[in-house]
């Protein structure tokens, strides 16, 4: 069995405040991508525990350039993100996938560091639903006959994968205190609960079915007042897409991997 694994940092263990968070493309804690790839290898290892044969991992936070290599499992493959795609390489091959290190969607009530994609997206809406970094990457995993069956983050994050996913096996490593603070499993205690949830999500695979929605599907984009608008104007003049008002874009799409409007 083949497993895709899609990663981020703010919902990964141990991480507990913004400043731990990495900026940019440069990591900036040296703590927090040793408990990144910790949280990857308890994925990897709780993986092949429930059978699988071939594990690729995305490093998706900022674009990439966050792992180590040198600790990642070496049963499991980096993905080479070869094709300039948010997704990677992941394809109609793989049998499941993974995310691992969720946040929640940007204005989620009692969630650590939440946002959806890029901090002057307001709303990310798909047929009339809100939808964050979690529902995109079901998307895209539903494009490609993909399910969507693990889930690593902090509460809210699992509770906004319970709202879409079912059946998901989810696994809550922290909570929030507050937007940038949270209280967080001890390392170990965390690594062994992501690496159980993982081998028991495994059984899911046969059961699962993708994220599918109505096609064509309306994909929106309301921007944060003030950080959006000049966005708005000047992707409201590509083809296809309509400037429903100031800080609105709007586009049809055909394709559940079609999810981004630029």
């Amino acid at each position: 069995m083949r497993i895709h694994i899609h990663t981020d940092l703010e919902g990964v263990s141990c991480i507990t405040s913004n400043e731990k968070v990495l900026l940019g493309n440069v990591p900036q804690d040296e703590y927090a991508v040793s408990r990144l790839m910790a949280d990857i290898n308890a994925a990897v290892d709780g993986a092949f525990a429930g059978g699988a044969t071939y594990v690729k991992v995305l490093d998706r936070h900022r674009g990439g350039r966050n792992f180590d290599l040198s600790l990642l499992d070496k049963r499991a493959e980096a993905d080479g993100d070869s094709t300039g795609n948010w997704w990677g390489e992941l394809d109609e091959s793989y049998d499941a996938a993974f995310y691992i290190g969720a946040h929640a969607m940007a204005g989620t009530p009692g969630s650590f560091l939440c946002h959806t994609c890029n901090l002057d997206w307001h709303n990310y809406i798909i047929n009339g639903r809100n939808f964050g970094e979690l529902g995109m990457w079901g998307l895209v995993c539903g494009h490609y006959d993909v399910p969507l069956i693990m889930v690593s983050g902090d509460r809210a994050a699992c509770h906004e994968a319970a709202a879409f996913f079912n059946p998901v096996r989810t696994i809550c490593v922290k909570y929030a205190e507050s937007i940038n603070h949270a209280v967080a499993l001890p390392p170990e205690e965390a690594y062994a609960k992501i690496k159980n949830a993982t081998q028991e999500s495994m059984s899911l695979i046969g059961k699962a079915k993708p994220f599918k929605v109505i096609l064509p599907m309306e994909v929106k984009i309301e921007y944060t007042i003030g950080w959006g608008e000049n966005r708005s104007e000047d992707y409201g003049k590509l083809p296809g897409v309509e400037r429903v008002d100031g800080r609105t874009l709007r586009k049809m799409s055909n394709a559940q991997n079609d999810i981004f409007i630029r």
